[in-house]
């Protein structure tokens, strides 16, 4: 008997994977959660129905979630995670040599529990610079002003109680909890399927922060497969990674170098349009 998980991407698209075993199947006080052994990406976190992450893609998406802000900042020490309950942002994050607290805010213990028991090689929880904060995450970023160098948003879609993420209030609440020079970066969906989701981003970002942009990379298992990334900083240059700290860190990456990092903010001109009709400011 063939078992198969099959995600609704649109209402027009779907991805289905062959699954070997389902490991983890419960509903939490927020969401449906599933943790599933699949033939084709392994083990595969599900949320609502929704793919979340992979052992075999996971890295394109965290790496560049984590590196592009780190390196973009000139010296990040104290860094929240928003979401990603998974733990691979997290990890990511503390692989920064720089880097003495990283915290997570996540809303569902669930989340964490199931990747702590079913997705190890992906968290890094146990390093003594990372805590965990089970509590909303824009509720934690009001509580916390001027406290943060970066601040990432690892979010499911923007749908129910994550829609709040990608609107201004958030964005300012941020803007407000980053230091001086602070760099902040959420996922924004695909630019085929989620255009006006990443214009209301950008054009938010753009009036809260003086610098703004969008950079894109590979995630086979989310819609389309090509994502954006939407950044926004205090100062900094996100488009231009230090170079020398990427050396002396001596991080072996999968996805993510410095000129993966430069080449990330090229953008194809369908893409650049949305940017440039949602008013964002380019990086200097």
């Amino acid at each position: 008997m063939q078992i198969w998980f099959t995600e609704d991407q649109t209402d027009h698209l779907r991805i289905s994977v062959r699954v070997r075993q389902v490991l983890r199947h419960e509903r939490s006080p927020y969401q449906e959660l599933m943790v599933l052994d699949t033939h084709e990406f392994g083990r595969m976190l599900v949320l609502d129905d929704v793919i979340q992450t992979t052992e075999r893609d996971e890295f394109t998406y965290h790496e560049m979630m984590a590196h592009v802000p780190l390196f973009a900042h000139p010296q990040p020490r104290r860094v929240l995670v928003i979401g990603g309950g998974d733990g691979g942002v997290l990890r990511e994050v503390l692989r920064h040599p720089t880097v003495e607290a990283a915290h997570l805010a996540e809303i569902d213990r669930r989340v964490v529990e199931a990747a702590r028991e079913c997705l190890p090689g992906i968290h890094n929880f146990d390093d003594p610079r990372a805590q965990v904060f089970f509590t909303d995450g824009i509720r934690h970023v009001e509580e916390h002003p001027d406290t943060y160098d970066v601040i990432i948003v690892d979010s499911t879609d923007p749908v129910g109680p994550a829609v709040a993420l990608f609107d201004e209030p958030f964005h300012r609440a941020v803007f407000r909890a980053l230091r001086d020079g602070g760099i902040f970066v959420q996922q924004s969906e695909s630019p085929f399927f989620n255009q006006e989701l990443i214009r209301r981003v950008q054009a938010s970002l753009r009036r809260v922060f003086p610098v703004s942009g969008l950079y894109w990379g590979v995630v086979p298992t989310y819609p389309g497969g090509f994502w954006t990334y939407s950044i926004a900083t205090k100062g900094p240059d996100p488009s231009r990674p230090d170079e020398e700290r990427w050396q002396q860190a001596g991080l072996v990456t999968r996805y993510y170098t410095p000129a993966v990092h430069r080449a990330a903010f090229i953008l194809p001109p369908f893409v650049a349009a949305l940017v440039e009709r949602a008013g964002a400011s380019s990086p200097r």
